[in-house]
């Protein structure tokens, strides 16, 4: 099988690890390098949770009028940057968090969330610099560490990535996010043995992600073992699920094995941002 193995853009997600996306859950397909996104470094995106609104675009509404008020209040800011990333408004999350960290220079909370804000949108040189602005080697924060290795790992400096996924598991042992990562690095630089073993080390886990699960699966079948990865996005799910799952496991399996000539088209799978 030839292996054409890339990944989309970070979502920017340590475990970037509860994304929107569900991954092989039926309902969405993988995106991100990263299972690293939502909160992010000390005390990072104090967002209210007094009556917080559950509704994506209603948390938009109601934080962007609280942004609107005051567009120099960083917590207004972190909590309307966060919204808009939640309902998937991107871009405007990266202007509005650039405009919060000047307005508020050395603020950790928001150049985190603008770091992750910008590898949502596939500006990885960028977001990796914010990042390192967002802690630093004497109080290192293992969540930063692990979405700077994704988005080192965008860059295709994979052995780079590796020491930020290293770092972060001395922080955090055995973090199923950061283990995915690691384990989607070496899928990247085409070493599946190793991507297989950090991807077990993840899916061994109790808190192990969906995502982790569908990672697995696809390295395992990257290998040729279809029945096995087969076995593995099946587990314990309902039929329906499960039909579906393998549905988008052939997919991604054909992407690296289309006959030459034929349209390009790459497995992607999830990196994954830690909350």
């Amino acid at each position: 099988m030839r292996q054409r193995i890339s990944l989309t853009r970070l979502l920017a997600s340590t475990s970037l690890v509860a994304m929107v996306t569900m991954g092989l859950g039926g309902c969405t397909a993988m995106s991100k390098l990263s299972e690293v996104t939502g909160s992010v470094g000390p005390r990072a995106e104090a967002v209210p949770t007094d009556r917080a609104p559950t509704d994506p675009a209603r948390a938009v509404e109601v934080y962007g009028e609280r942004y609107r008020a005051n567009p120099k209040d960083a917590d207004a800011a972190l909590a309307y940057g966060q919204a808009l990333r939640a309902n998937g408004q991107r871009a405007q999350a990266a202007a509005v968090l650039e405009q919060a960290t000047i307005a508020n220079p050395g603020n950790k909370a928001l150049l985190a969330l603008y770091g992750r804000a910008l590898a949502d949108n596939g500006n990885f040189q960028q977001a990796y610099d914010v990042l390192s602005k967002a802690h630093s080697p004497d109080n290192p924060d293992w969540r930063l560490l692990s979405v700077q290795g994704t988005a080192l790992d965008q860059m295709g400096r994979h052995e780079e990535a590796r020491s930020y996924y290293a770092s972060a598991l001395k922080i955090a042992p055995g973090d199923p996010g950061v283990l995915s990562n690691l384990g989607l690095s070496y899928m990247l630089s085409r070493d599946l043995p190793k991507a297989e073993e950090a991807l077990r080390q993840a899916y061994a886990s109790p808190r192990a992600s969906a995502r982790v699960r569908q990672n697995l699966a696809l390295v395992v079948g990257l290998q040729g073992r279809f029945a096995e990865a087969e076995t593995i996005v099946k587990a314990d799910l309902p039929p329906d699920q499960a039909a579906a799952n393998v549905a988008y496991l052939k997919d991604m399996l054909s992407r690296s094995d289309a006959p030459r000539g034929a349209p390009k088209r790459t497995p992607v799978a999830s990196l994954s941002q830690p909350d």
